[in-house]
């Protein structure tokens, strides 16, 4: 009597109209369920997952079917893999956890025409009360059953380690027959790319989060056999040639690891994480603390302190090129350990040490503070010619001093702020033409002393193309043309530019080294056109 009061509860319970939870159709099989408890989670599960859930059911208008309440113990499958009738794999998919649910299951998604007897007559529709108490997560990595993962404990956050990063994880690692192999409760710590005990520990931990624990079968090459290039040993016996078949995992933590250049030239360990998302652009005023050591640990340099941060401007070469190109992805207070390849040091002295003899150096840096210089795209037109005048007179500066590559970038710079002239009105358009034509004029200067003739020869063409009779352009451009032995072109220069100013002393001096050239060159041909005839004949 009971049970037959227990059926018509279950069906009355989804014939109601005025519950909470409206009858809701599932697909379109005639699958349909009402919500007689909301869940606590937005999650559902995933088809591989092992639900646990409670039951009770019938045959609607018929027989009660067994229930795990009255067993005592929850009910546990795999969602998806047809383990139980279709109408649970559909529907338990869309649960949450804690959740309760009736669902009414039509013959198509249940025994259909057969039937199950003797409880479940042919064609029958099934009616069932279903409460999910939880499930574990259960993933193919590999894609072919090479590693299967299990999450027993979910993790914190969203965010899961990349190849580049450095873990710190716990593992106990068993063969099939239950022998234990690895284990490590402290804890190890491996870089993701580099990998630890067999490539299922590296593959796995890309998709944990922080604290999770996931248990792993392992196959074929994914776990540890003899034949591995990791081969361990165990109370002084080597292994079986057998795969690893269970590995208990927990990641414990992560450190951030960018490669700044993505050649790993500049690699950047994340010991602290910074505040906010701004980071330092070029011009930017920043404060920092460091400290520089060799591999073996040793302290070459240092600079800053709590009490005075060291302060530099980015891309001033104040620094080290690859210990600022790691700072400029920093964020404020963050703190990190910044590994950088010869390749970028060799433009910088040390002030303690000498840096020739080091494959990398190490930077522990913290970023302090900074302050952003203000974009030209945000400027109004009086700030970009001000920012503009600023940059040159310090390209000057520069120049003098001859540091010539440091000045080209001052007044690459300042051309930026006047590159766009559309917003300027009648005056400022002609200071900001004035400026502009110094401006490459001298950055012309400083490829020359820096043997960049071709980008000189650039530099003046843009300035003659505003101004062809000016006679610094003609006169740098020739000397860059002879340079790069284009003797017509040079010659066509100077000849303009005589025209234009006869008496200049400097021009007339280009004209005969460039006779000399010419010369030089005429005989060089006739000496290679002297060879070819005696070979000839």
């Amino acid at each position: 009597m009971a049970l037959s009061q227990l059926s018509h509860s279950l069906e009355n319970e989804l014939k109601t109209q005025d519950s909470e939870f409206p009858l809701k159709e599932i697909g379109n099989e005639g699958l349909t369920k009402r919500i007689l408890r909301k869940g606590i989670t937005w999650q559902t599960p995933f088809s591989g997952d092992e639900v646990e859930v409670h039951f009770s059911g019938h045959v609607e208008n018929g027989e009660s079917l067994e229930s795990s309440y009255d067993k005592g113990s929850p009910f546990r499958f795999k969602l998806g893999q047809c383990e139980v009738i279709k109408g649970w794999d559909e529907g338990v998919a869309t649960m949450k956890k804690g959740e309760r649910a009736i669902f009414k299951v039509p013959p198509n998604l249940a025994y259909g025409e057969v039937g199950s007897p003797p409880l479940i007559p042919p064609n029958a529709t099934l009616i069932f009360d279903i409460e999910m108490l939880s499930w574990s997560s259960i993933r193919d990595l590999t894609g072919d059953g090479g590693i299967m993962k299990k999450i027993m404990k979910e993790g914190e956050g969203w965010a899961t380690p990349t190849e580049a990063d450095e873990v710190l994880v716990k593992y106990e690692a068993s063969l099939e027959n239950g022998m234990l192999v690895s284990k490590s409760d402290e804890g190890v710590e491996f870089n993701v790319s580099d990998g630890y005990l067999c490539p299922a520990l590296s593959i796995a931990v890309k998709t944990m989060r922080k604290g999770e624990v996931a248990e792993l079968a392992t196959r074929f090459s994914y776990g540890l056999s003899q034949d591995s290039n990791r081969t361990t040993e165990l109370d002084g016996c080597f292994l079986p040639n057998s795969n690893l078949s269970s590995i208990k995992l927990e990641l414990v933590s992560w450190k951030i690891v960018t490669d700044v250049t993505g050649d790993k030239k500049i690699l950047k360990k994340i010991n602290r994480v910074g505040e906010g998302f701004d980071r330092p652009n070029e011009g930017s005023q920043v404060k920092v603390i460091y400290v520089c050591k060799h591999e073996d640990g040793t302290i070459i340099e240092r600079k800053g302190s709590d009490e005075e941060p060291f302060e530099f401007t980015t891309q001033e070469e104040q620094v080290p090129e690859g210990l600022e190109r790691a700072i400029m992805t920093m964020r404020k207070a963050e703190q990190a350990l910044v590994t950088v390849d010869a390749e970028y040091l060799c433009d910088y002295n040390i002030s303690q040490g000498n840096t020739a003899n080091n494959k990398v150096l190490y930077y522990e840096v913290e970023l302090v503070d900074f302050v952003k210089e203000k974009p030209f795209w945000k400027m109004d037109t009086q700030e970009k010619i001000e920012a503009c005048e600023r940059k040159k007179h310090d390209g000057n500066l520069l120049f003098k001093a001859e540091s010539f590559r440091r000045a080209s970038k001052k007044y690459e710079k300042a051309v930026k702020y006047i590159e766009f002239a559309h917003s300027f009105n009648e005056d400022e358009k002609s200071h900001a033409n004035t400026l502009r034509l110094s401006c490459n004029l001298n950055n012309a200067a400083c490829k020359l002393k820096l043997g960049e003739y071709i980008e000189a020869s650039r530099l003046c063409t843009k300035v003659l193309e505003q101004d062809p009779s000016n006679i610094k352009a003609l006169y740098r451009r020739c000397q860059a043309y002879l340079k790069t032995s284009d003797l017509e072109k040079a010659e066509a220069d100077v000849k303009t530019a005589l025209i234009i100013d006869p008496n200049n002393r400097d021009i007339k001096l280009e004209y005969k080294e460039l006779k000399l050239k010419q010369k030089e060159y005429s005989r060089y041909e006739a000496n290679i056109f002297g060879t070819m005839l005696s070979r000839i004949s």
